[in-house]
């Protein structure tokens, strides 16, 4: 296999891929979910999302980039060779057709699914965990999963009808994220539920009409404990089975006058309030994204 400059790996094919080269054709198919799913691959776009899918062992199948672009970040493409990724140059037209972006790095990675099953995830022991139930805006699920990961959240599970976690907004959204936690699709959200409390997670419900104010819960101690935060989508919440499924329904406190969060934002809240209790000197230290990834 012959070498650039960089001691990249490159394709055997003389000269930069375009838009029909066959491999070009197939990894585009991935921007649709039903190709996503038949081959359990997907595309992750530009150069940060590429270099947390190589610090993944096993994760990226291709690497499709510029000339100009693999000369910009010849650390990446050198990591890949030394992987033993195929790295495969395209014309800036190839790499536009490949890309979902305005303004595309240069760089476009195929990678495997990295689903665990929500046992598999489980029996990493992790402490805090996010369940996004039916959340089908693919911006708002990747900002939450990186949200989650920033807040050190040993999972993330997309349950029930929720957006595909491999749709390209949302792994861009991810802004790489998702290739730290354990990342888990489930069909059922009650069962989800039950899962989790049967690992020993408090399971917490957001809601804007709960019953239980998130700063009491942390003034009282509660967010100290292993738990597993339900996030339902802006448009329609939490289903209700969920919430009468949960441990308690919690409301983030609105001090001014805005009459609420967007999903992210209290997310974010939720999500921090409980990272903050477990890493309390005098409490239980939580479980990290780095441990559970492998």
């Amino acid at each position: 296999m012959p070498s650039a400059p960089h001691g990249r790996r490159l394709d055997a094919v003389p000269g930069p891929f375009t838009p029909r080269t066959p491999r070009v054709v197939a990894a585009r198919r991935l921007q649709r979910r039903r190709d996503r799913e038949a081959t359990g691959r997907f595309l992750a776009e530009g150069p940060q999302a590429v270099r947390e899918a190589l610090a993944r062992a096993g994760t990226v199948v291709e690497l499709f980039g510029t000339p100009a672009a693999l000369d910009r970040h010849a650390d990446l493409a050198a990591l890949a060779a030394r992987s033993d990724v195929p790295v495969s140059e395209v014309t800036d037209e190839a790499l536009a057709a490949l890309a979902e972006t305005v303004a595309p790095q240069g760089l476009v990675a195929v990678c495997r699914h990295l689903d665990v099953s929500l046992d598999a995830a489980l029996a990493r022991g992790p402490r805090l965990v996010a369940v996004l139930a039916e959340i089908r805006d693919p911006g708002n699920a990747g900002t939450v999963l990186r949200t989650a990961d920033a807040a050190g959240a040993g999972a993330v599970v997309f349950a029930g009808d929720a957006v595909d976690p491999y749709n390209g907004k949302c792994v861009r959204s991810s802004a790489g994220s998702l290739f730290h936690v354990d990342v888990v699709r489930a069909t059922d959200p009650v069962a989800v539920v039950a899962a989790l409390r049967s690992a020993g997670l408090t399971v917490l419900a957001t809601t804007g009409y709960g019953d239980s104010d998130l700063d009491d819960l942390a003034d009282a101690g509660r967010l100290a404990a292993p738990t597993a935060w339900l996030f339902g989508s802006e448009a329609h919440g939490l289903p209700e089975e969920l919430t009468a499924a949960a441990d308690a329904r919690v409301r983030v406190p609105l001090h001014g006058r805005a009459e609420s969060l967007n999903l992210a934002a209290a997310a974010a809240v939720c999500l921090y309030a409980s990272a903050r209790a477990l890493r309390r000197p005098d409490g239980p230290r939580g479980h990290t994204a780095g441990e559970s990834a492998g």
